[in-house]
């Protein structure tokens, strides 16, 4: 078999079954898969959510991830912040002529890996072919489907004056690694991308408290430009601490030198919750007993004040208004 994609691997013949069977039949294998039909069967539980996703990072494998590995993560954790459990995944690869089959096949065990990590199971997908030029080495397209338990009800619409807001750990790190990555930079200290699957913290955090208003990860335009997404939602107001919102020293060294915010950089496993005020100390406990919650924190409250405004009280004990991000820090980085 050659060791690199052809147009040929696009075209529905011998080359393209050789392909599947190769990358991503015994890779992925599971009842629902190996029926090989044109769509998968699956039985309804209830409740269904339901999302999808495309994947266009660059560089394909990054310290802490790949695109493989951030495709079942994103997807995961969007059905997670849901308050659904995650059970099923498509994914679908535009491929582009000539890149390595083996960086293909590090992709789809890394898919593996983090699918059987995160409970879920690949059920159907799709393989294309573009000539070369016509993308970017690999393109990644998920849906995901998940049901979700009688009596949760987790939406940004939700969230009240009074409500709790807690972060899961420390931003900026997946942004800030894609950008060194690409640049060459080097800084003291290790950066790595935070992607990482949720749902097994948010099944605690859910349990804990099965009234959390709202869930949301904080990718593309970060922390800040969430807040803003949800205070616009449920016409709430909301005031953050400055000092309260954890970063790691390397980070936070890379943004000041290059004169960005922490808070408009994209993550790929942190969450941003809003919960009860009587409930948040039981679940920012439980949050940072999980290895994707030790580093969790209270970052702010929502007011009733300024519906759709969010306000930075900085550690000068000043305040500004946190905006939405303008324009794109970083493209390519999800």
């Amino acid at each position: 078999m050659e060791d690199k994609v052809l147009m040929a691997h696009g075209s529905g013949g011998k080359l393209t079954h050789e392909l599947i069977n190769r990358c991503f039949v015994g890779k992925l294998s599971n009842p629902w898969l190996a029926r090989m039909d044109d769509s998968a069967i699956l039985e309804s539980e209830g409740r269904m959510a339901f999302t999808t996703d495309s994947y266009v990072v660059t560089p394909l494998f990054f310290p802490g991830g790949d695109i493989g590995k951030l495709a079942v993560c994103g997807t995961v954790n969007d059905l997670a912040v849901s308050g659904a459990k995650p059970r099923f995944l498509s994914l679908a690869f535009i491929i582009e002529e000539g890149l390595e089959i083996s960086d293909l096949e590090k992709v789809v065990d890394s898919i593996s890996k983090t699918a059987q990590a995160a409970g879920v199971e690949v059920v159907t997908g799709d393989t294309k072919v573009v000539q070369r030029g016509k993308a970017d080495r690999l393109f990644v397209n998920t849906a995901g489907i998940g049901y979700i338990p009688a009596g949760i009800n987790v939406s940004g619409s939700n969230v009240k004056a009074g409500d709790v807001i807690i972060l899961s750990g420390t931003i900026g790190d997946h942004g800030m690694t894609i950008m060194a990555q690409r640049e060459g930079l080097r800084f003291s200290g290790d950066l790595a991308s935070d992607c990482a699957p949720l749902n097994g913290l948010i099944t605690e955090m859910l349990q804990a408290c099965p009234d959390i208003r709202c869930m949301r990860d904080p990718t593309r335009g970060g922390v800040a430009t969430t807040l803003n997404e949800i205070a616009a939602q449920s016409k709430v107001g909301m005031r953050i601490e400055d000092g309260s919102i954890p970063v790691r020293p390397p980070v936070s060294a890379m943004c000041e030198l290059l004169g960005l915010d922490p808070l408009y950089i994209a993550n790929e496993g942190k969450i941003l919750a809003f919960v009860p005020e009587a409930a948040a100390g039981g679940v920012l406990e439980i949050m940072r007993r999980h290895q994707y919650g030790k580093d969790a924190a209270i970052i702010g409250r929502v007011t009733g004040e300024h519906p759709g405004r969010v306000t930075l009280k900085t550690r000068l004990g000043t305040s500004r208004i946190l905006a939405m991000l303008s324009g794109d820090i970083l493209p390519r980085i999800c």
